[in-house]
């Protein structure tokens, strides 16, 4: 255990007595690696703790001395087994293509040129929450702020987890809280109104996302032996990337079975017939047989609304509309989380237990008539029940 004095302390080279406040240094040697390990402390106790814990840990194979990795070289590494699976969500499932191409862009523009050049061991936390509130000050949004920090987490965890570096300091930091907002629901006449105020073309996608609820990568993956006519039912086995082409669904719950409701088979019997697909093609397919645009899809969806005079709706809020009127129809929600494919049924309440807009209205009647049927004598004569 060594005593560290500031550099300004009178101490340094004379007699003098110190006047500065001493830090501790506590290290311990990894005869693995021929390396020492050190760490400094404010107090003896914490540095006589920190040598205990670190050596306890030596001897299980658990701590390694710190790299001298950079972490630039880091977060290339990490890409790199994100990319071949080697590298995995906390669930053990895959990162999806879209997911890796969101961190990449985050650790380029955000951590890269800021801490590229630092060695992994020597990142602080401190340096992470000058970001997050420099990119508050410049008025970023609390999602982005969340955004820029959530790849250097999953970076750390990977370096934690396989004893590269001692602190993990992307936590404790001080984030931005992400008020939920209210998501647009259209009620069963809009819906049909919105429907029916598009090409022939473009209704069956629209359908299958308002009657349906599947996510836009799951929109453009789905094939006409996922449609099950005979059954009443609509598989749910792939989505898709803009890049790599069909995918595995977000997660585990998102290979799944809804039912396919009147009015959507309506809809997609008529557009079979239209396209006289097979069973491996694309249902929503664009020009030459190529995976649906969205973005094509939503422009020509704007410019038809607007003509008719109603309100847009993007493909995620038709996947909340979905929701509310399965709530509303009384579904259950543990089914409901099957149909939305959810993970757990906590994700499905969370997130639509609000739903759908005019349910105060309802539930206060519900209330009324419950109370006023308990006001009532009852009917043999012999009062309310106590």
């Amino acid at each position: 255990m060594f005593i560290r004095h500031a550099r300004a302390c009178a101490s340094h080279g004379s007699q003098k007595r110190c006047d500065c406040h001493p830090g501790y240094q506590a290290q311990v040697y990894s005869g693995r690696e021929g390396r020492t390990i050190r760490k400094t402390f404010r107090t003896l106790a914490d540095a006589r703790a920190w040598r205990a814990e670190s050596q306890a840990a030596l001897n299980k194979g658990a701590l390694k001395a710190p790299s001298r990795t950079t972490v630039a070289e880091a977060i290339e590494e990490w890409l790199r087994g994100a990319r071949s699976g080697v590298i995995r969500t906390r669930s053990g499932d895959h990162y999806k293509p879209a997911a890796i191409r969101g961190y990449k862009l985050s650790f380029e523009t955000q951590i890269i040129p800021r801490f590229g050049a630092l060695k992994i061991s020597g990142l602080a936390r401190t340096e992470i929450q000058d970001m997050v509130d420099e990119l508050l000050a410049k008025g970023k949004a609390p999602s982005t702020v969340r955004n820029a920090v959530m790849p250097l987490r999953a970076l750390y965890r990977r370096l934690i987890s396989r004893g590269e570096v001692l602190v993990n300091p992307t936590i404790g930091l001080t984030l931005p809280a992400i008020r939920q907002r209210r998501e647009r629901i259209a009620r069963p006449e809009e819906a049909r109104e919105l429907l029916e105020a598009l090409s022939p073309a473009d209704r069956p996608i629209w359908a299958m996302a308002l009657y349906g609820g599947l996510r836009r990568g799951e929109l453009r993956g789905l094939r006409w032996g996922d449609v099950d006519f005979e059954a009443g039912l609509i598989r749910v086995e792939r989505g898709w990337d803009p890049e790599v082409g069909p995918i595995e669904p977000k997660s585990r719950a998102g290979r799944r079975r809804i039912p396919l409701a009147q009015p959507l088979r309506a809809y997609l019997a008529a557009h079979r017939l239209r396209s006289q697909g097979a069973s491996g093609d694309l249902v929503f397919r664009g020009r030459g047989g190529k995976p649906l645009a969205p973005d094509a899809l939503i422009e020509r969806a704007r410019v038809a609304w607007e003509v008719a005079g109603l309100e847009p709706i993007l493909l995620h809020e038709c996947r909340h509309t979905y929701a509310a009127f399965m709530i509303a129809a009384g579904v259950n929600a543990k089914a409901l989380c099957s149909y939305m494919g959810h993970s757990t049924i906590s994700m499905t309440l969370d997130r639509y237990g609000h739903l759908m807009p005019g349910n105060e209205d309802e539930a206060a009647l519900m209330l009324a008539d419950y109370l006023d049927r308990d006001e009532r004598p009852a009917a043999s004569g012999l009062g309310r029940p106590r």
